[in-house]
Formats: structure tokens, C-alpha cells, sequence
């Protein structure tokens, strides 16, 4: 019985690999670099930093069968002895066979030091330049922007049978965030809900008190953290913890229960004085 199935998924793979499209051989070559150089006094390095990856298939949005060429292009102005840097990374994308000096099927340039895709189905940009990390989540299909998050994400299952992808983020806006909305003083963070594909479902914290909402946005202030509970008879659990820096540490936690695909704002447990609400951006 083993060998029979043995012989049967060779078979599989046999026509698999027939069916695929003929591609070209192809060769490419990009130049990675570093320069050192002295002015006024001050150290400074600049590198440039170029990879090639090949992605998995049934990446969404794509022909189920499709690889896609990424070439990652990291670029960092460092001066030694100082915190943070000026870097950007850019991802080109090309089907798998095209020609590589040919138009890129999608191009994004985000201020950031590295990216890297994940599941096959996204791409995950590390933002932080300075002090604070946070990440930008982008369709790997499109280059399209999902959502920004100042936790990594957490990736889960909705089902116990099969595996249907969901993210779970933290995006907490600056001072000077684009969104004039978010300005206002009472918003704390929003908590974000995604497939591969879309964002599902996102849900804006606010605070009673003005002050803690203050602290709790600070990112000098305060550390979060974004954790998924799981048990076997109940629907998972997105966690959002507070904990601020100071000596006497003080602690807020968020519990939203995700049901039928979406975030179960009736069954969350939310501290007194806080307040959770769908948001759109």
C-alpha cells in the first residue's frame, strides 16, 4: 500500500512539473557596496545591500502556480556612534521567467532597513530607522499596503481543520500621524484584523483619561505586546498588553475574542475607562 502511494504522488509530481511553463535560462547580477568617509569629524558609513529571492506559489492575487523574483535593495546612511540612520529598502517584483530588465510588476520603496515576505503571501518591511520598531505589511501579489504595525504580528488560524491565515497587529500613530483622526487626544492604538488579502476588521482604543491615553501612546513611556490565546473549545483571543516604564511598572490588558471571522467586540474584556469601537480608515 506504502509503495503504491509512493508511485501514485510520484506520478502527481511527474505531471506537475510537465505542466508548468518553459522558461528561459536567466542570469542577473546586482552590486552590493560599502563606503567609508570622514566629514567634519564625523564617522560615516554608507552600504548598499542587494538579495535575490524566489517565492513559493499560490501567492494571492496571482496565477495559482506562479513564483514571483523579488530583488531586495537596502540602502543605510549610518554616522558611527550616533542612534538610528538614514536606510530605505525597495522590493522589485517580476513573475518568474520574465525579463529581469524589463518593467517590474510592482516596485515599493518604504524608509526602512530589510524586508522579507511571509507564508508566501506577504511582505514585511522593518520601519525602524530610529529607536522604535515598527513594520509596514504589504500584498506580496500587488505590493499593495495592508497595514502598519508597532508589534510583530501574530499569525493564527481560525479553523481546527484547516488552515485559514489571519494577522493580528498594533498600529499606534504618531503625534503626526497623515490621518488628521487620529490626532485626538482619547485614541490610545488601533488594534488591526487581517487575511492575506485585506484588512478584515480594525478597532480604535480610547482612554477616558487624556493623560494615560498620552502614556499608553508614548513609545518612550510604554511597552506593548500583541499575544494570541488558544483553547481547545473556545475562539481565539487577541491580547493587548500595556505596560509603561515606569519604576512602579502599571499594566493594561486587552482581551478581543475573534467569532466568525471577525473581531467580537460584544464578548472583549476591556478595563474600566477604556472604550473599543470599529474604525475605517
Amino acid at each position: 500500500m506504502t509503495r503504491a502511494i509512493g508511485v501514485a504522488a510520484m506520478i502527481l509530481i511527474t505531471s506537475g512539473v510537465a505542466q508548468q511553463p518553459a522558461r528561459k535560462p536567466f542570469r542577473s547580477q546586482a552590486t552590493s557596496s560599502i563606503a567609508y568617509r570622514v566629514d567634519k569629524d564625523q564617522e560615516i558609513v554608507e552600504t548598499t545591500n542587494i538579495a535575490w529571492q524566489v517565492t513559493g506559489t499560490d501567492i494571492p492575487g496571482r496565477p495559482k502556480s506562479e513564483r514571483l523574483v523579488l530583488r531586495i535593495t537596502a540602502t543605510q546612511t549610518q554616522t558611527l556612534g550616533d542612534i538610528g540612520s538614514e536606510a530605505k529598502v525597495t522590493v522589485d517584483a517580476w513573475p518568474m521567467g520574465a525579463d529581469l530588465q524589463s518593467k517590474a510588476l510592482y516596485s515599493v520603496t518604504q524608509i526602512g532597513l530589510e524586508a522579507h515576505t511571509l507564508e508566501s503571501a506577504l511582505l514585511q518591511v522593518a520601519r525602524g530607522t530610529e529607536e522604535v520598531e515598527w513594520w509596514s505589511v504589504h500584498q506580496l501579489g500587488t505590493g499593495k499596503h495592508l497595514f502598519d504595525t508597532y508589534v510583530p504580528p501574530v499569525n493564527f488560524s481560525t479553523s481546527r481543520e484547516f488552515f485559514i491565515s489571519r494577522y493580528g497587529a498594533l498600529d499606534v500613530p504618531p503625534d503626526d500621524a497623515p490621518d488628521t483622526r487620529l490626532h485626538e487626544p482619547h485614541i490610545v492604538a488601533v488594534l488591526v484584523y487581517a487575511s492575506t488579502e485585506k484588512v478584515i476588521r480594525e478597532a480604535l482604543i480610547t482612554a477616558d483619561d487624556v493623560k494615560r491615553a498620552r502614556e499608553l501612546r508614548s513609545y518612550a513611556d510604554t511597552r506593548r505586546t500583541l499575544t494570541l490565546r488558544e483553547s481547545p473549545s473556545l475562539p481565539p483571543v487577541l491580547r493587548i498588553r500595556f505596560v509603561s516604564n515606569d519604576k512602579v511598572e502599571k499594566e493594561t490588558l486587552l482581551e478581543i475574542p475573534v467569532a466568525t471571522d471577525d473581531l467580537d467586540f460584544a464578548a472583549a474584556k476591556i478595563p474600566a475607562g477604556f472604550h473599543v469601537r470599529t474604525w475605517k480608515r
